[in-house]
């Protein structure tokens, strides 16, 4: 799936306190374990595209 810039999907829904509060360790642990999914699912992201970046600026150097 690709996004334009204009369509960047929105971050994941933040929740309340109260709305913490009722979830049960586990559930929270879920949570927090899809966040992190998530988060380095863009640090890849990154990554490749950081690498990319670099390999057309050395193609350009030569």
């Amino acid at each position: 799936m690709s996004f334009d810039d204009d369509e960047i999907p929105p971050p994941p829904e933040r929740l309340s306190d109260d709305e913490l509060a009722l979830m049960s360790v586990g559930e929270l642990n879920e949570r927090i374990a899809g966040l992190e999914q998530e988060i380095e699912r863009a640090r890849q992201t990154i990554a490749a595209k950081q690498e990319h970046r670099g390999d057309a600026e050395s193609f350009f150097k030569s």
